[in-house]
């Protein structure tokens, strides 16, 4: 009996060996998360107002007419602080030693009333994208990423994580400032809540140089 309980220790031991695992993730996509440090100016906020007026029907919310937003003088300040933000996931992400320089190209205002939405969605023609927020609830407001490509098989999950989920979401405040890879979709789910969600959307691209002469990768942009 005594030999049966060695035997039976001897093999909890090496299954309790077994199951010492390391899980690398490997090539994540990054998802850059900041927040604002400042409060609104007027301006700013009359601004945003001002293009509620001037909108066009999306799928499932309004976006304002304007897609140059950042370009006027109201955001003026509000543009050269996006860009630190936009540097820093440079810097910290691609961490390239190539002579380029981040851009930001279109720029647009959101607006989602209660029990509306924002289809899923990607940025054709576009590096990286960005979303800011004027007003955001994060008790009822996220935004929501999906999993793109055919999944071949599909098992049932028991608990949801990093690795077998095929959407994640975030929640969103007022002042939240999101940096995402433009191909990654996305969406914003039936709103709930009474306040109107406002984001301004932007896309990033770069210009300058890429790659190498003598590897016949370089591309001037």
């Amino acid at each position: 009996m005594g030999l049966n309980n060695n035997i039976m220790l001897d093999i909890n031991d090496t299954w309790h060996y077994y199951l010492q695992m390391i899980i690398h993730s490997i090539f994540p996509t990054p998802v850059y998360f900041s927040k604002l440090k400042r409060k609104f100016t007027k301006k700013e906020l009359d601004f945003v107002d001002k293009n509620k007026k001037n909108i066009f029907a999306n799928e499932g919310n309004v976006t304002s007419l304007d897609t140059y937003v950042l370009n006027k003088k109201e955001f003026k300040n509000l543009k050269n602080e996006l860009m630190i933000y936009v540097k820093e996931y440079f810097d910290k992400v691609i961490s390239t030693t190539d002579e380029i320089e981040p851009y930001i190209t279109q720029s647009w205002l959101n607006y989602t009333k209660e029990k509306e939405f924002h289809h899923a969605h990607e940025h054709p023609n576009s590096y990286l994208s960005g979303v800011f927020y004027f007003d955001a609830d994060a008790n009822n407001d996220k935004i929501k990423f999906h999993k793109m490509g055919y999944q071949t098989i599909v098992p049932t999950v028991k608990e949801y994580n990093h690795y077998n989920s095929l959407a994640w979401f975030f929640p969103v405040e007022t002042g939240d400032i999101i940096i995402f890879p433009s191909h990654l979709s996305h969406r914003v789910e039936f709103k709930k809540g009474t306040n109107t969600r406002i984001s301004l959307a932007f896309n990033i691209f770069i210009k300058g140089k890429v790659g190498s002469t003598k590897a016949l990768t370089e591309l001037i942009l």
